[in-house]
Parts: C-alpha cells; sequence; structure tokens
C-alpha cells in the first residue's frame, strides 16, 4: 500500500475544506445585482441585472425595476431578451427639471420582463436583463434602482433595502451604483440603436461577477493541493 508523505497528508486533509468554502458566496452573493459597463456622469451606460432565483420550487417570472424619479433618465431602452415581453413606463414627475433649455415634465420610470410560458428562470439558476439608460447624473450621485422579483408560486421579493448607517448590508440590498467624474473628450456615449445592442451585449458579457472571480481562486486552490498529492505520490512510489 502506497504511504504519503506528511505534506501530501496536509494537501489531503486541506481539499474537503476548501471544497467546502467553494460553496459559500453562492449564498453571499444570492442576491439581484446591476453592473454598469460606465458610470461616468453625463454618459449612456448599460445597465445589466443579474437575477437569481433562490426558491427551490418556483422559478422567476417577472422582473421590475424602478428607476430614480429625482433623477431621471430621459432615454431607456432595454434589449430584446427570447422568451421576454418587456415594457417601459413613463410617468409625470413631481419635480419638472431643466434641460437645454426645455422644461421636463414626464420621463421613464420603471422597466418590466414578463416571462413568457416555458421562459421562466429555474430554481438555482440566473438570468440577466439588459437596458440602457442616459444620461447619468453628475459626478458622485448615488442611482438606486430598487427591482422587484416575482416567483411563479406568486411570492415577490423587494430588492430595495440601503444599507445601514454602519455600513451593514441589509437582506434584500438594492442594486446601486454611484456615478464617476465625467469623460475627459466630452463623449457622452450617445449611440445609434445598434450601438446600444453592441454595448448591452458587451454589458452582459463582461460584466465583473465576484462570485465567479471567488470560485475561479478557490478552484485554482483545489487544483494546486491535487498536484501537490499526485506529485508526493509518485515520489514515494
Amino acid at each position: 500500500m502506497t504511504r504519503f508523505s506528511m505534506p501530501a497528508r496536509r494537501a489531503l486533509a486541506a481539499v474537503p475544506a476548501t471544497a467546502v468554502l467553494v460553496l459559500l458566496p453562492s449564498v453571499a452573493y444570492a442576491h439581484v445585482t446591476v453592473n454598469p459597463d460606465t458610470t461616468a456622469a453625463e454618459s449612456y451606460a448599460s445597465l445589466t441585472f443579474r437575477v437569481p432565483t433562490e426558491s427551490d420550487t418556483a422559478s422567476t417570472s417577472e422582473l421590475v425595476v424602478d428607476l430614480p424619479t429625482d433623477t431621471p433618465f430621459l432615454s431607456v431602452t432595454p434589449r430584446s431578451l427570447p422568451g421576454w415581453d418587456v415594457k417601459v413606463e413613463t410617468a409625470t414627475l413631481d419635480e419638472p427639471f431643466e434641460v437645454e433649455g426645455a422644461t421636463v415634465d414626464e420621463a421613464p420610470v420603471r422597466v418590466t420582463w414578463t416571462a413568457q410560458e416555458g421562459h421562466e428562470v429555474p430554481p438555482h439558476e440566473y438570468q440577466e436583463f439588459a437596458v440602457r439608460v442616459g444620461a447619468l447624473p453628475e459626478e458622485g450621485t448615488t442611482v438606486v434602482l430598487p427591482a422587484h422579483q416575482t416567483y411563479t408560486d406568486g411570492n415577490v421579493v423587494d430588492w430595495d433595502d440601503l444599507p445601514a448607517d454602519d455600513g451593514t448590508e441589509p437582506e434584500a440590498p438594492a442594486p446601486v451604483l454611484t456615478t464617476t467624474a465625467a469623460e475627459e473628450d466630452g463623449h457622452h456615449g450617445a449611440a445609434t440603436s445598434s450601438d446600444g445592442a453592441d454595448d448591452a451585449a458587451a454589458a452582459t458579457t463582461d460584466a465583473v461577477d465576484p462570485v465567479g472571480r471567488w470560485l475561479g481562486g478557490a478552484g485554482l486552490v483545489v487544483g494546486a493541493a491535487g498536484i501537490g498529492v499526485a506529485l508526493a505520490t509518485r515520489r514515494r512510489a
């Protein structure tokens, strides 16, 4: 019978612990998030909402995102998603505002995605919903985008809580982004509809995924441990 050296035994012992840790981030990050392709003030941004289905028995059938009314977007263009109907709602603003000498009293206030039959997001899977908006408000503005997730069993999860004063994350945090300095070249990102679709696709593909990066790093650790065991075994053979 092959006997492992002490380093090899330690490596083997570490593998189960690492494997357990790999499972933890899926719980920590199981909430609706928004990934913008830019946060530059005055620009047009592609926002990608990542929506996981946390239920064990029901699927996600609808997503509603509330848009800001204190710093409204004048342009909102959702990206087509096969199997889902999408609707952008406009409403009269409580406080009209001036844009290039014109008074604006109406703006988009809500985007709703509704699954067609058979296209709901199954348990423990996720879907991404993209929309292009603009222009983003001035630098340093916190844009809150409350999301409301409906399940096929009728349950609705409202992702609309803000962080506590001490920075503690609430149970159902709202998707949030904070604008940064405007681009120096003065380009505001105003693009044609085809450019918007390309940008939205890029946002979906390139969106930062902390869970994926964490899992990738953990996978490297597990792989390295396995290689160490194999080498140690080979030396002792």
